[in-house]
């Protein structure tokens, strides 16, 4: 009798997969409904089984109240129904013993896998001038059927917040719903170390290797963080280079660019730096009014202009921060039951703002100092004379003064030891310049609003 009902059971699972299969047509079906398989029934609660802890998770997210309904339309004593991960051999599921599991049109690392932000697609991210060729690049990647030679690798950089790790996600949403013929692999480089020394350990380098270099592309978020770790650069390196000499994609996510990473091999920083190098700036005004409005329409709610206008010129670090203070401000409104208005939103985010207003680090004013004048962020700690070098690292030492409370002598010290008395030098001279030199003292406002953006 049991058997009877599991062979009814499984007969009833291959009628929903036929259903399924109609309604969502072949590419969707083999790439997600087709691996999963009936495991069992008990209690009125159906299992089924599926090959990657990532599947799961996207199955339960956007298809479980349509499977349930489904077996509750062709079976009314279903009551409920759960997802169980079974890795099996020859099943087009790679076995237990293999860290790594393959699903759909990509690959995912089993379960250390970075989890897809479901709110992070191209439809979702604000397009302005900051970020405009960083979306373009991102956009054609997730397109295209091969490796876009110019753009291959794609490194994408800038600062903490600005939408990097969006673009990371949108690319890999659209290629799991529409390019269904690339396998793809996307993680932290924090992961891919950890991945990689739990080979070492393990005794599956060999596996590591073919996983990783026999994807369409690979997308490593925060490259930084393997600088200093000379194995795993080695091994990032062998497999950079294996990808691009198969014509397979990379696309590389970082807070510097190439030529400013530190603890890091001269020819790694040279072959990042191979493709396309897309910083995506700090937000402009336009693009932060551009952000809320976005965000205002998908939250369903009403803000005053003059709410949104205060929100673009007070909160210009990030647009992290940016979208959290809109939050704040509309939960605050939804809890206590008030309209949203402008001397609420300034007492709602007092804290916030006066946080903000401290938050500029001296590295952050070194960046921005160094990429406007196209020095790299070593000349700011460096010795050298030359005017090209020497006037922006006193502009960024001036500016330290201006924007963060440090005394001279911690100032000093993050300019590669420097004595307070040349930082003294440095800030006198620049002020000096910005009484005599009009246009002077403009560019360094410019650079001023730049760092507080």
């Amino acid at each position: 009798m049991i058997q009877k009902d599991l062979e009814q059971d499984v007969v009833l699972w291959s009628t929903i997969q036929r259903d399924l299969h109609q309604q969502y047509g072949d590419k969707l079906f083999q790439s997600w409904f087709s691996k999963i398989n009936f495991l069992k029934r008990a209690n009125g609660e159906v299992v089924l089984s599926l090959p990657s802890q990532f599947m799961k998770e996207w199955i339960t997210e956007n298809y479980f109240d349509l499977i349930l309904s489904l077996w509750q339309h062709y079976d009314s004593s279903v009551q409920d129904l759960s997802f169980k991960v079974v890795l099996a051999e020859n099943k087009g599921v790679v076995s237990v013993r293999n860290p790594y599991s393959i699903y759909g049109s990509g690959i995912q690392a089993g379960a250390f896998a970075t989890n897809l932000d479901k709110r992070f697609t191209f439809e979702n991210f604000v397009v302005g001038s900051p970020n405009e060729l960083a979306y373009s690049a991102s956009r054609a990647i997730s397109e295209a059927k091969k490796a876009i030679p110019e753009s291959n690798p794609l490194f994408l950089y800038g600062g903490v917040g600005l939408g990097k790790t969006h673009l990371m996600h949108s690319i890999a949403w659209y290629m799991l719903s529409h390019n269904f013929g690339r396998r793809f692999i996307y993680l932290s480089a924090e992961k891919f170390m950890y991945q990689f020394v739990s080979a070492l350990r393990n005794k599956s380098l060999l596996s590591f290797k073919e996983q990783f270099r026999s994807v369409d592309v690979l997308m490593i978020d925060d490259i930084q963080f393997i600088c200093g770790k000379d194995s795993t650069q080695e091994e990032f390196f062998h497999t950079f280079n294996t990808l691009i000499d198969n014509h397979r994609q990379i696309v590389i996510s970082c807070d510097r660019s190439p030529s400013d990473l530190d603890n890091v091999e001269d020819r790694i920083k040279s072959r990042l730096g191979w493709g396309l190098v897309a910083d995506v700036h700090s937000t402009t005004y336009e693009l932060r009014i551009g952000i809320l409005e976005s965000k205002i329409e998908q939250m369903r709610v009403h803000v005053p202009s003059d709410v949104v206008e205060f929100l673009a010129n007070s909160v210009t670090s990030n647009v992290r921060e940016l979208e959290g203070a809109l939050n704040k401000v509309v939960a605050h409104s939804n809890l206590m039951k008030k309209s949203i208005n402008l001397d609420n939103t300034k007492s709602i985010l007092k804290d916030l703002l006066k946080f903000t207003q401290k938050s500029v680090m001296i590295p952050d004013i070194q960046k921005k100092v160094a990429g406007h004048y196209a020095v790299s962020f070593s000349d700011m700690t460096s010795s050298v004379r030359a005017r090209s070098v020497s006037r922006p690292r006193q502009i960024a030492m001036y500016l330290c003064k201006l924007l963060t409370p440090k005394s001279l002598a911690e100032i000093g010290k993050q300019f590669g030891n420097k004595d307070h008395t040349t930082v003294m030098h440095a800030i006198r001279k620049i002020e000096a310049l910005c009484k005599s030199d009009v246009e002077f003292a403009k560019e360094v406002e410019t650079l001023t609003r730049n760092v507080k953006a």
